[in-house]
């Protein structure tokens, strides 16, 4: 009789399960950018249709250059310029009145005035200011957004020939408190241009579409010759004196067309959840999760790779109190996956924790992406015609019932500090804004469960590169976040659903060559074991 033999594994399945209800919760390409999108609403009159940009103010304290300020440009004004060099140093000076809503006391003369906020409109502000002799002002917010400032109906013509930008209250409170104390106050404005192309886009684009061939191949080019069965990280196995037996196939999770709508209306509900009870604990709770499965799938991905590598390693086994017999391999990696993952934890605000965060995040994709498989293109067709339903409703229709997107809202983690972690990211290297590049796990993992059913079809149905469907569908998956990143630069950086590009590149091509080439019916109807069966028959 076999002895009960168990490999040492953290209860992935379960956490696994968890972390596929959040994937969705990021699934818009998400990007900022140096330009706010324009108010429909707010009325254009001459002089009251510039674009809102981003500003820089840069400030010197009696001379000492303090932490440059990210301010807004209003609907009016004169423009900034783009180039650092090119803006002028002028000082910065208290309006008196504060507001800058009647006849101003203070001298102004070829200074820049700081006002706060209310009692009159912004365009009296720019007025009132202009009249003082200011070169520009400062609006100071009651709060830390950056509040869109438009003309008035009653503003029929605008004549404010100097720049008027918005900043944050705690900026505008420190600027003030310099001032107040007779500190000399510098102030330099410019909005600079963000590069058409950065790299750091071409490199996010380059990790999404590795992530889903590596996915894809792993188990033919890496996994082939793993670990001896008996041991495999991914299933325990129990002898027949526990009256089971458990099989590698049934670690494999088959979603089912009824499963698949089920699981978009869980994950609606859930991002409705966070949308109205987001707090810093919930999204330490999503933290967890995603270091958890981080963990499991970097564990399996070291082990199937070492496995590979040194392959008496996959043989060698160690008891363990409670544990019984487990890997070797896995005693030392699965601390070293816990330390990875803690220190990404601690440090994740760091500038450089993009790194920890993408290689915990590929690892899980790679794992669930083995664990998860679309049995045929039925079942793909239910999962991605309702997660594209999903993602357009979530970004682009929301916010006309919830007055935001509601995808967006959650992914920014508004309000908590946080930002959720199913994502990857890369800084903006070369631009002079800096910020992050995004894509949500959801847009990897829901296209790739469709390109990996495809790699197994053209194994089980013995067709070649070109006459198979696996290649075909990484260019589609390419060539559609592309266009989802196209998207985000010709709409000004507004967060878009990628999936309403990636779904017609990939769903839509699979089904398109299918017809054209008569596999419509065998795709549609796939089974593994009747294709399998039906390729060795002599």
């Amino acid at each position: 009789m076999a002895t009960a033999r168990r490999a040492w594994r953290l209860p992935f399945v379960a956490a696994a399960a968890a972390a596929l209800l959040v994937l969705l919760l990021a699934c818009s390409a998400a990007a900022d950018d140096a330009s706010y999108d324009d108010d429909a609403g707010a009325p254009r009159t001459p002089g009251c249709s510039n674009k809102f940009q981003l500003v820089k103010v840069k400030n010197w304290v009696n001379g000492t250059e303090g932490a440059t300020v990210v301010g807004l440009s209003a609907r009016f004004g004169a423009p900034l310029p783009r180039d650092m060099h090119e803006a002028q140093k002028s000082f910065a000076v208290l309006a008196n009145p504060f507001d800058c809503c009647s006849n101003l006391t203070s001298k102004l003369a070829n200074s820049i005035a700081l006002a706060t906020r209310g009692e009159c409109a912004f365009t009296a502000k720019a007025k009132t200011a202009q009249a003082g002799g200011a070169v520009g002002l400062l609006v100071i917010n009651d709060n830390e957004e950056l509040y869109k400032m438009v003309c008035s109906e009653n503003d029929t013509s605008i004549d404010v020939t100097m720049p008027v930008v918005m900043i944050p209250q705690s900026a505008g409170k420190k600027l003030k408190g310099f001032l107040d104390h007779g500190a000399s106050v510098e102030v330099q404005l410019y909005s600079p241009n963000r590069p058409v192309v950065d790299l750091s886009a071409c490199f996010l684009w380059i990790m999404a579409v590795g992530t889903i061939v590596c996915a894809s191949l792993w188990s033919e080019l890496v996994a082939c010759e793993q670990v001896d069965e008996r041991y495999n990280q991914l299933t325990r196995k129990d002898g027949p004196n526990t009256g089971t037996n458990y099989s590698e196939d049934k670690e494999i999770f088959e979603i089912s067309a009824k499963g698949a709508i089920i699981f978009i209306i869980t994950a609606s509900v859930f991002l409705l959840l966070l949308f109205y009870f987001m707090s810093s604990w919930f999204v330490w709770v999503l933290i967890v999760l995603f270091c958890i499965g981080g963990i499991e799938g970097m564990h399996v991905c070291l082990v199937t790779l070492l496995a590979r590598i040194f392959k008496d390693c996959g043989q060698k086994t160690v008891q363990l109190p409670f544990l019984g017999e487990v890997l070797t391999l896995s005693v030392g990696i699965v601390p070293f996956c816990m330390v990875f993952a803690i220190l990404w934890a601690v440090y994740r605000h760091a500038s450089f924790a993009w790194i920890g965060q993408d290689i915990l995040g590929i690892c899980l994709m790679i794992t669930v992406l083995q664990m998860a498989r679309l049995p045929n293109i039925r079942v793909a067709s239910a999962l991605l015609s309702a997660a594209f339903v999903y993602d357009i409703f979530w970004v682009f229709i929301s916010p006309l019932i919830f007055h935001e997107s509601v995808m967006i809202a959650v992914a920014r983690g508004d309000n908590t500090g946080e930002s959720i972690p199913m994502l990857l990211r890369i800084p903006r290297f070369f631009d002079p804004w800096g910020g992050y590049d995004m894509i949500g796990f959801g847009d990897i993992i829901f296209p790739g469960l469709l390109v990996a059913f495809s790699y197994r079809f053209d194994r089980a149905s013995e067709k070649g590169i070109i006459n198979g469907y696996f290649l075909w569908l990484i260019v589609g998956y390419a060539v559609g976040l592309f266009l989802t990143y196209l998207a985000l630069f010709l709409m000004d950086g507004h967060g878009q659903p990628a999936l309403l590009y990636l779904v017609p590149c990939t769903l839509g091509l699979i089904v398109i060559l299918g017809w054209v080439r008569g596999d419509l019916h065998d795709l549609w109807n796939y089974r593994k074991g009747r294709m399998e069966n039906l390729v060795d028959e002599p």
